[in-house]
């Protein structure tokens, strides 16, 4: 008995020990997985920015602009002061409570005359050494004096090289040299997600950093441009501020961000860099830009419109009217036809094609496709020259017919006859005054609105019936013509 325990308990040992070295050869096997699993799943963490800050935030400026305005005679008595009439009764020596002016203190400017006041802050970023500043035109455009203060306090006054209304780029330039110039990236190779931080004077407070991510590339939003659209916290101040990749090259310009507040709200769009410099070789050299055009009027495809016709997708820029005599004429473009190609670029949204012949120099011979009853027809078109947008015509600001502030914002009149003439147009209504929504969106006087939506505007009593007709909880689309080219603007009416 004896020996038959002792052999059992020699068999249990050996089957516990056997069952452990599988129990360990298990659990070994299984964190040799585990850890194999770990190290196939990428790790996130937010990339580190100093060095990046560092190297780029002393090319990055801040603007200030002043502007000239009228001072008016106050009714106390001459010289503007309101204290001088208690200075009468109480003294010359009299100084208000809380101050005020100083019995020696100069005297404010004389009726009639200008005084500087300040005007608006911005910001902007060194291009070369020898003193060239990219900003926006909305940061410079309008003001009397351009002062530039670099972030070890500097300050300098600038000059305007050149601006772009259409792109919003500016060009300024400072007396200095040996500047230190941001490295130009290629906004092309962006991608969705990735890291972008933006430098720039928010609110006034300069040099100031954040961060974010490409949220959308080729944003359209009725602008010349297509946008970069990241959720980067951009604010007033920060409009011609460098937006930059983790390699801190410059991919973009900060121009508009999308908000109902005034603040950011999470979306900011940034003009892409590439763009902007082909701009800025142009104002260089001549100080303006120069635009091809062929003369026609624009819209986009609809869905249902592609299907009828037999396009294959509702793609391309279809022709609403095309000017007499102009290029698009002579190459025998018809209304209704739809552009799908011009060159080598093909047309997907409507908005590419003033794009593409916008970057066209005038006088090239370029083929076109036109969509037409059901095939493709290729045409050659001599590209003109896009004429310097005129300011709104003296007629207009003097029309007493004029209707009042609708939804939109817009005050408009009928079209006098020579600018009926000088556009090429039929019908339409002339704007006279904007504001709201449609000044946001970029309607300014001076501009032809050509169509509300699905409906051809005749007058002003017409065009005011459709707007109060709108629906406030959805955006109108105008079509407006300016300087001899159309384009669809969007606007949503205010409630």
């Amino acid at each position: 008995m004896m020996r038959s325990t002792t052999a059992d308990s020699s068999l249990k040992r050996f089957v516990f020990a056997a069952a452990t070295a599988c129990v360990v050869a298990f659990a070994g096997h299984a964190a040799q997985a585990q850890a194999q699993a770990q190290s196939s799943v990428p790790v996130l963490s937010v990339p580190d920015f100093t060095e990046v800050v560092a190297k780029s935030e002393g090319s990055v400026v801040n603007i200030r602009t002043t502007e000239n305005v009228s001072v008016r005679s106050s009714p106390m008595g001459p010289g503007n002061d309101p204290y001088e009439m208690f200075r009468w009764f109480f003294g010359p020596d009299f100084v208000p409570p809380g101050g005020g002016r100083q019995r020696n203190a100069p005297a404010p400017t004389p009726d009639g005359q200008q005084r500087e006041v300040p005007r608006g802050v911005g910001s902007g970023f060194i291009i070369s050494q020898d003193g060239y500043i990219l900003t926006n035109t909305h940061v410079v455009e309008g003001a009397n004096g351009i002062f530039v203060t670099m972030t070890d306090g500097k300050e300098y006054k600038a000059k305007i090289v050149g601006t772009d209304a259409r792109t919003d780029v500016a060009l300024i330039k400072i007396e200095a040299a040996g500047l230190k110039p941001l490295p130009i990236g290629d906004s092309k190779t962006l991608r969705k997600g990735q890291w972008v931080l933006a430098i720039g004077s928010p609110f006034g407070l300069e040099s100031t950093v954040t961060s974010g991510i490409v949220s959308a590339i080729n944003r359209d939003t009725g602008d010349y441009l297509p946008f970069i659209q990241t959720d980067v916290a951009v604010n007033p101040g920060n409009s011609g501020g460098p937006l930059l990749d983790l390699a801190g090259n410059v991919v973009g310009i900060n121009s508009q961000i999308v908000s109902q507040s005034g603040g950011f709200m999470g979306i900011s769009l940034a003009i892409p860099i590439d763009e902007a410099m082909r701009i800025v070789e142009q104002l260089k050299t001549d100080g303006k830009v120069t635009r091809g055009r062929i003369g026609v009027q624009i819209g986009p495809v609809a869905e249902e419109v592609a299907k009828a016709i037999g396009l294959p997708k509702a793609e391309g820029a279809m022709v609403s009217n095309v000017e007499e005599g102009g290029p698009a004429a002579e190459a025998g473009v018809q209304p209704g036809d739809v552009i799908t190609r011009f060159e080598s670029t093909p047309i997907t949204q409507w908005s590419d094609l003033p794009r593409v012949v916008g970057g066209t120099k005038p006088g090239t011979r370029a083929s076109m496709q036109v969509w037409r009853k059901g095939k493709e027809v290729t045409l050659r078109v001599k590209v003109g020259e896009f004429e310097a947008e005129a300011p709104a015509p003296d007629q207009a600001a003097a029309t007493p017919d004029a209707t009042a502030a609708d939804a939109l914002g817009l005050k408009v009149s009928v079209i006098p006859p020579n600018v009926k003439e000088r556009e090429k147009v039929r019908t339409g209504v002339l704007v006279t005054e904007a504001g709201g929504p449609a000044a946001a969106a970029g309607i300014a006087p001076g501009d032809i609105i050509l169509t509300l939506n699905d409906a051809d505007v005749k007058d002003p009593e017409q065009f005011a019936k459709l707007v109060s007709g709108l629906d406030k909880s959805r955006a109108a689309a105008l079509l407006v013509q300016r300087g001899g080219q159309s384009q669809w603007v969007v606007v949503t009416p205010a409630k």
